[in-house]
């Protein structure tokens, strides 16, 4: 009987550490970096929320950028965040990245950048390789009707550095460069 009431005892010393002292820690941490905390959400001047940093959108009018294919249920779902598992010789991959291909006009001349083509691990990517935004500006720049110089100017101002040694190139949020493109060329 002792042992079993020392042992209920550090039960519940380990979950009083574990369970609340870790969560008031993280909590506590976080508010150190409230917005990132929140979702790294984007608002409007009115204070609407437009979107997240950390989860891309889909844009379907040529006047955007597209971001790279989702593969959470179809959509940007964030509660349904996941890779789809499909072999790469998946038949259904292949007619998704030929839809997707013709989509966009891609030409053997003119070859699709792969991140346009093929889903990010998690699904919900927000960022498209600089390779993919600079492959996209003559449709959007003739969309909107504005150089492509002017566009190309924009896409490099706010492409970043991926970092790591498997993506050395930049990087573009997409939301942030179709804000960018609306606050710049306002039609």
């Amino acid at each position: 009987m002792s042992n079993l009431l020392a042992s209920l005892r550090v039960t519940i010393a380990t979950m009083l550490v574990c369970v609340l002292g870790y969560s008031a820690a993280v909590l506590g941490v976080a508010q150190l970096f409230p917005a990132t905390a929140r979702g790294s959400l984007i608002t409007a001047a009115d204070g609407r929320v437009i979107g997240s940093r950390l989860i891309g959108q889909n844009f379907s009018s040529s006047r955007y950028f597209w971001p790279r294919p989702s593969s959470a249920g179809g959509g940007y779902d964030g509660m349904a965040a996941a890779g789809s598992n499909l072999s790469p010789t998946s038949a259904k991959l292949t007619a998704r990245a030929e839809g997707l291909i013709a989509r966009y006009g891609a030409t053997p001349e003119n070859p699709l950048p792969a991140d346009l083509a093929a889903a990010s691990g998690g699904g919900l990517d927000p960022h498209i390789s600089l390779q993919a935004a600079l492959f996209q500006l003559p449709r959007v720049a003739t969309a909107r009707g504005v150089p492509a110089g002017q566009v190309e100017t924009l896409i490099r101002g706010i492409a970043m550095p991926a970092g790591g040694l498997l993506a050395p190139d930049s990087i573009v949020n997409v939301l942030e460069l179709n804000l960018a493109m609306d606050a710049a060329f306002r039609q």
